[in-house]
């Protein structure tokens, strides 16, 4: 049974946290001499010398109608970086306790593992790029705290099986992550729904791919109203800037076109899929349920620097265990796509 106190930091639980200008009084007021702030303004035409709301509270309200998940539900961080590092802060003890990683999967689970000084135990995936159940079982042990599932994967592109991590989530008495990052171009339903039913389950969005606000770094967990409580108590104040509030409440005013976006991207995504299909030196295209594909080649290195020659970027992932041999291509817009492809087509092959 899972009991969010049993794997609660000591130090967290006894934390009392800053309690900034903004905290203490959330009402409405004509002058503020609270926060020692510049009253005389900024050199900007917007008034960005007052700090920003620490809770984001105009954002959560929207994200909640969009997500239909209630604000106590929400926390937003700087990217979902900060929500990852927050969960080892929290609720990992330095030297002590230990994850659960499966890749190939998502860099920053065991880079905030070894800046938290936790071992992070490695589970890699099955040949189909599916959960070792098994191996993760034996695996587990009293220390273990979290076990990080990204899904739909990076870099793989693919899903992972859903009653996979729900057995995990009835049986792990830590806490489940699910990096729903690319879920917007998936065929698979967000975990967003199974809140009410796990108590272990944290989903982590993000606003950087669909909604594409990468330059403003704005992530998005969800969880029980008491996880949610860990992070609001750990993560520092203010750590989503004016700017990024104004800004973000703007993009989600524009619900249809980024889904007119996302409907474009599976559409070229599939069409990428064909034309780089017809490549000789292309040995295998992974099923993708993001904006990218894994494209398995006869000489990726190659490929890929004949490719910087010609100012297109793509990501080597050859040297990634299971993705031996293959690049990352995001799906671009049709433009890109069809420079993308004319580029390989012309390849002086070796």
């Amino acid at each position: 049974m899972f009991e969010l106190q049993n794997i609660l930091r000591e130090n967290i639980k006894n934390l009392i946290p800053y309690s900034s200008a903004r905290n203490e009084f959330n009402g409405e007021a004509s002058v503020f001499l609270d926060a020692n702030e510049n009253s005389f303004g900024s050199p900007l035409t917007e008034n960005y010398n007052r700090y920003p709301d620490p809770l984001q509270t105009a954002i959560k309200q929207k994200l909640s109608l969009i997500k239909g998940v209630p604000v106590k539900n929400i926390f937003l961080g700087n990217g979902s970086d900060e929500a990852i590092d927050i969960l080892f802060r929290a609720f990992c003890r330095p030297g002590m306790d230990n994850v659960i990683t499966v890749p190939p999967t998502y860099g920053m689970y065991e880079v905030s593992a070894n800046i938290n000084d936790v071992e992070n135990r490695k589970v890699k995936l099955t040949a189909a790029f599916q959960l070792d159940m098994e191996r993760i079982a034996e695996t587990i042990d009293e220390n273990t705290r979290i076990i990080f599932i990204c899904s739909p994967n990076n870099p793989t592109g693919n899903s992972i099986d859903r009653n996979d991590i729900q057995t995990l989530l009835a049986n792990f008495n830590g806490i489940v992550v699910v990096d729903e990052a690319y879920i917007n171009y998936s065929r698979q339903k967000t975990f967003i729904q199974e809140l009410t039913e796990f108590a272990n389950l944290v989903v982590l969005q993000t606003l950087s791919k669909a909604w594409g606000l990468a330059g403003l770094r704005v992530g998005m967990a969800f969880a029980s109203e008491e996880i949610i409580e860990v992070f609001n108590k750990v993560n520092a104040p203010y750590n989503i800037s004016q700017a990024s509030q104004q800004l973000v409440l703007r993009a989600l005013e524009n619900i249809d076109q980024v889904n007119e976006w996302i409907k474009q991207t599976v559409q070229e995504r599939e069409n990428l899929t064909l034309q780089l299909s017809l490549l000789d030196f292309v040995q295998n295209i992974y099923p993708s349920d993001a904006n990218f594909l894994l494209v398995k080649t006869s000489d990726p290195v190659f490929i890929y620097q004949a490719l910087v020659k010609q100012g297109i970027i793509v990501r080597n992932r050859s040297t990634v265990e299971l993705c031996e041999g293959c690049l990352r291509i995001t799906v671009g817009t049709p433009e890109e796509n069809e420079i993308l492809i004319h580029a390989m087509k012309s390849l002086n092959w070796r």
